[in-house]
């Protein structure tokens, strides 16, 4: 006999194969030794109570043979004598996963990404966050596995409806992320994991006949009336295909302008803009584990760093936590040289000191009255203003204005600043003088009720830290609803963050795979 059920335990029990063996008994009414086996399906945690509890889903064997879980393997064909080629631009999850689906479906892919591989970025990452030098074109945007590889890694999402996030999961089990994604409610993988896995993904894809190539980034499109006939890359290579993937991430302002330049459709769209904060992550694991001040530790040792998600609505429109990292580092994620941008990341073990979230508030058409002028490209030019203020602010050298959190409200200059996990440095500003009034003022409110919410959350020792800008794309570029193809050329298929149609991760990967998929259909019929 099989049976699935759910059983709700302590940390410490959830921990003990044991302990799950004798829950398991007595909810079907057998005794332990009858349980020859039992499967770990999903995992969660309920914090609503003073005592947090793990959510088990297991599938249990009873008096037959246990059976180990099986994980698909997918077995990729050689297609490097393919009749047909798609050029995917820009080697980001979108890119990489579009890159399988197409060697599925026997179509060679051509992956074109401007930044440098992982092991040679970890240079110029090395060299931003020590010495405030930025390689525009190799950095935590640019580059193999693009703002994914260095993004957390957090692989939640609720696009259901778009792809197989099974699928997805899978895939990166197969090149070596950790199978706890695959049972964990909230799955995560670890900046200092992601490079090997996206390591990997690259070798399968040129063991399969793929072309992959770095430093080349493509600064023309060459139109033959409605089609792409090839691209132009900065090093005067030129690219023909059957199609073309525009997967370039948010980041890629110069595609936004060259589509704009070229008159090939883009529409503006809302985002978000904001600040990163900071807490100690022992005082984000007392507030959210209920954990007495008396008590010698902030958390059970058998419960994971905790992490928060918040929203606030307040008079201008929404107030939002965004990719919040537990454990987590804050890093420069600028692009340009006189711009100041932050993210956040976690390591696979959470360890690290604080807690760190991106506080956004949402930008609407309404709120760029003063980029009008620029179109479509708007929303870029209302992100740059806010960035260079940043960095003017900060001083040079991706050194960043921060203030901390009462201070920010109260409208005071901090005296002094915590410490913080951001390598470049802060420095003390009035970030009324970087952010924009709406968005000053939205935070403004939101803080003292979102510590209403978490008691404890709204304190100083709490630090901001700006500029979080690059929540998502300020653009996107049309598509058809069905075949998924720019409305203008029919072999161009925009996908991912860049395009205006994925969040992060998963997502991103699962929209690159419905247009590769489509893609090939098209050109092989």
């Amino acid at each position: 006999m099989q049976q699935t059920l759910q059983i709700k335990l302590l940390p410490a029990e959830a921990a003990s194969e044991e302990t799950i063996r004798a829950y398991a008994a007595q909810a079907i009414g057998r005794p332990v030794r009858s349980i020859s086996g039992i499967q770990l399906l999903k995992r969660s945690i309920d914090a609503r109570s003073k005592q947090p509890h793990i959510i088990l889903t297991i599938h249990v064997f009873v008096e037959e043979p246990y059976q180990e879980r099986s994980f698909k393997t997918l077995h990729f064909p050689d297609v490097s004598r393919a009749e047909k080629k798609v050029v995917i631009i820009g080697a980001g999850p979108a890119g990489l996963f579009a890159a399988f689906k197409l060697i599925e479906k026997g179509v060679r892919p051509i992956l074109l990404e401007r930044g440098k591989d992982v092991r040679s970025r970890r240079r110029d990452l090395a060299a931003l966050n020590k010495q405030g030098v930025l390689n525009p074109e190799s950095n935590y945007c640019f580059g193999e596995g693009g703002a994914g590889t260095y993004s957390d890694g957090k692989l939640y999402t609720r696009s259901n409806k778009r792809g197989d996030i099974n699928r997805i999961l899978n895939l990166l089990v197969q090149f070596g992320a950790d199978e706890n994604i695959l049972i964990d409610a909230h799955p995560h993988i670890g900046t200092n994991k992601l490079p090997l896995i996206i390591q990997a993904m690259r070798q399968q894809i040129l063991d399969c006949g793929g072309l992959f190539l770095f430093e080349k980034k493509v600064v023309d499109f060459i139109l033959q009336k409605d089609r792409l006939n090839h691209v132009i890359t900065s090093d005067g290579d030129s690219f023909e295909a059957d199609a073309f993937i525009l997967a370039t991430g948010h980041s890629a302002r110069d595609i936004f302008h060259l589509l704009h330049q070229k008159n090939i459709l883009i529409e503006a769209k809302p985002f978000a803009l904001g600040v990163r904060i900071e807490h100690p992550q022992q005082l984000i694991d007392r507030v959210q584990y209920h954990t007495p001040p008396a008590a010698p530790v902030a958390r059970d040792p058998f419960l994971p760093p905790a992490s928060y998600s918040l929203v606030q609505q307040v008079h201008h429109g929404g107030v939002f936590s965004f990719c919040m990292c537990p454990g987590g580092i804050i890093a420069p994620a600028s692009t340009s040289p006189d711009e100041l941008v932050v993210n956040g990341w976690s390591p696979s073990r959470r360890n690290n000191p604080f807690a760190n979230s991106g506080m956004v508030v949402t930008v609407e058409e309404k709120d760029l009255s003063a980029f009008r002028k620029h179109g479509p490209l708007a929303g870029i030019y209302f992100q740059q203003a806010v960035e260079r203020k940043a960095y003017q602010q900060g001083g040079g050298k991706f050194v960043a204005p921060a203030q901390r959190m009462v201070d920010f409200v109260e409208r005071k200059v901090s005296s002094n600043l915590p410490d913080c996990s951001y390598v470049p440095g802060i420095h003390s500003t009035a970030l009324q003088q970087v952010l924009p009034p709406f968005i000053y003022d939205s935070l403004q409110q939101a803080f003292p009720l979102f510590g209403q919410k978490m008691k404890g959350y709204f304190t100083n020792e709490a630090v901001l830290v700006a500029t979080e800008s690059r929540t998502s794309s300020p653009v996107r570029v049309p598509r058809d609803t069905h075949s998924l193809q720019h409305p203008q050329i029919g072999n161009l298929y925009p996908c991912g963050e860049g395009a205006g149609y994925a969040g992060g991760i998963v997502s991103a990967a699962m929209d690159g795979e419905r247009v590769a998929d489509l893609a090939a259909q098209a050109i092989n019929n």
